[in-house]
């Protein structure tokens, strides 16, 4: 585990130097001396970005670590770099996979409360955390910010329906259908009549998303290759050869004309 530095002032100091070379591809970005790779432009104003910097705190991670974030308060953690999966715990230690996020992603993680949620890397990875009621008061004070933000919780909120509809009345093929469609709109490269996927996760973690176990996301996983609809390649890769086939698979409704 990595924990996050404490240590504002050489954390959120702005490199004059990195910040120049950068400026063109990430106007008004947070850069951070030692990361790999300047936070993503938040689009927001000069001085919401100097006020944001004075209240992030940089957490790098390798691959499996756990509990990367604090989660005695309330976060709002913005992924720069790597994927992470957020972990919600119950009493007599169950867990559930949550989510998965990527590069650019925004993620509101609660303080602990009646349950308890953790951040875990599936890569290494580096993050940006903000204190919630902080960052949400400076959204809301800079439209920009505010309406990334925004757009942002409405893609999770969307996420979260499709998830809440595939859990109540889909079948286990159409749930990790519908994962791989979620996937490849997220972060698939494209590829003729589909997309190719990284996957970052492992199978026991997709069917603790969906609620599966790890050797029926498996089965279907064969069924959906064996089907021309997809193909695999060792443990992560996946490509998509019909992404129109996979969708009606996942029980989704066809397009209107």
């Amino acid at each position: 585990m990595t924990k996050i530095n404490d240590d504002l002032p050489s954390v959120v100091q702005i490199s004059l130097m990195h910040a120049k070379q950068s400026a063109a591809a990430l106007p008004n970005s947070i850069i951070f001396p030692g990361a790999k790779a300047p936070v993503a432009s938040l689009g927001a104003e000069e001085a919401t970005h100097l006020r944001l910097q004075a209240l992030a705190r940089y957490a790098g991670a390798r691959s499996r670590d756990s509990r990367v974030i604090d989660n005695s308060v309330s976060q709002v953690v913005l992924v720069v770099e790597g994927a992470v999966k957020l972990i919600a715990s119950a009493a007599a230690g169950r867990t559930q996979v949550m989510g998965f996020y990527f590069k650019d992603d925004f993620i509101y993680v609660p303080a602990r409360d009646t349950h308890a949620y953790n951040l875990c890397a599936l890569t290494d990875c580096e993050l940006v955390a903000f204190p919630a009621t902080e960052f949400i008061r400076l959204a809301q004070s800079d439209k920009t910010l505010n309406n990334n933000f925004l757009s942002h919780l409405l893609r999770a909120l969307g996420r979260c329906r499709e998830k809440s509809l595939a859990l109540g009345q889909k079948t286990a093929r159409e749930r990790v259908a519908t994962f791989l469609v979620s996937m490849a709109e997220r972060i698939g490269a494209p590829f003729s009549n589909g997309a190719v996927l990284d996957l970052p996760m492992s199978r026991r973690d997709i069917g603790d998303n969906i609620g599966l176990t790890i050797e029926t996301v498996s089965r279907q996983m064969t069924e959906l290759r064996n089907a021309g609809i997809v193909s695999t390649s060792g443990r992560s890769q996946v490509k998509i050869l019909d992404l129109a086939a996979l969708k009606q698979e996942a029980g989704h409704l066809p397009v209107p004309t």
